[in-house]
């Protein structure tokens, strides 16, 4: 991340890191509810010999907002990151190269 100081990349690790941790917590999310916890509760029932129920994704309830929600976050992020590499690139600035380690 370009500090608006100097010109100079950022330190911060959470200012630099923070696009794709939301990422991965959303894929994360997304998996646990549509495949990992549906998978848990038919097994669960089916092995306390009950009549085996469908899932309700957590994240749907509330008409999705959750999705929406990351939606708006992720595609925004995307938005912005490109806009900051476009002025450095205008600017001659060097972007440091994205480590994620």
């Amino acid at each position: 991340m370009i500090t608006k100081e100097a010109g100079l990349p950022s330190n911060d690790w959470i200012s630099a890191k923070w696009r794709p941790m939301m990422g991965w917590m959303y894929m994360i999310v997304c998996i646990f509810d549509f495949i990992i916890f549906p998978i848990l509760w038919s097994g669960t029932l089916a092995a306390i010999h009950q009549t085996v129920t469908e899932w309700d994704p957590l994240t749907l309830k509330g008409s999705g907002l959750f999705h929406v929600a990351m939606g708006a976050i992720l595609g925004v992020s995307a938005y912005g990151r490109s806009q900051e590499k476009i002025t450095a690139m205008n600017q001659g600035v060097d972007m440091p190269p994205v480590n994620n380690n």
